[in-house]
């Protein structure tokens, strides 16, 4: 019988160890160990396999959502399964994008990760039930509606998309770059994002460059 070799990777040992517990009857499990730092699973997988890495987001080393991805740049075929108490959409999205194949809440039922796991290494991607629950809600950008811009900010929307500074931007359009920078700062709030970054990605998204 194909035995799936899992380890489990969380900063409270004992919560490692209750894992280990819950999950020593499952036939179709090997549990090679707990890890409580990121780094130390990245050194495991440069030389052994896993088929299944049972992850927490919160390490003391690294996040676990970076930790997804490199993981997924080591060793391709390991399934990840999120098990965290963080209820936030974006970061359950974020780790989704990052290469996990599940999410579930640390209060969800042993059937629940039963099922996730059995799902994860099928390839599928599996939420808990309140996980699913959080997901279907609308985000704050989609209950607000799409951002309404004035023809500058669109203008300057996408001069900042072509990786153009203040100073330029203000170059190009015979406009002070004190009021480029408000212009920045009011898209940053009109799109309910955090910096420059996240500013294109949400334009990108709502296809504002499209117009």
């Amino acid at each position: 019988m194909f035995e799936i070799r899992t380890a489990i990777v969380d900063d409270h040992p004992i919560v490692i160890e209750g894992l280990k517990t819950l999950l020593a009857n499952e036939t179709n499990l090997k549990i090679i160990g707990g890890f409580c730092r990121g780094e130390e699973l990245l050194s495991y997988l440069e030389n052994s396999t896993l088929d299944l890495v049972l992850l927490d987001i919160t390490l003391p080393d690294i996040s676990g959502i970076e930790l997804c991805q490199r993981i997924k740049q080591i060793a391709l075929t390991t399934s990840i399964l999120i098990l965290s108490n963080h209820t936030e959409r974006s970061i359950i999205m974020q780790a989704i994008q990052n290469g996990a194949s599940g999410y579930l809440l640390k209060n969800s039922s042993v059937d629940e990760l039963r099922h996730c796991i059995a799902e994860a290494i099928k390839g599928n991607v599996c939420y808990s039930k309140e996980v699913m629950e959080i997901i279907s809600r609308p985000s704050k950008n989609e209950l607000q509606g799409l951002p309404r811009l004035t023809r500058r900010e669109k203008e300057i929307l996408g001069l900042i998309a072509a990786g153009k500074t203040s100073q330029m931007i203000a170059h190009e359009l015979f406009l002070s770059p004190l009021t480029v920078d408000t212009h920045r700062k009011n898209l940053i709030q009109k799109f309910g994002v955090k910096n420059v970054a996240e500013l294109i990605m949400e334009a990108n998204r709502q296809q504002q460059f499209n117009d």
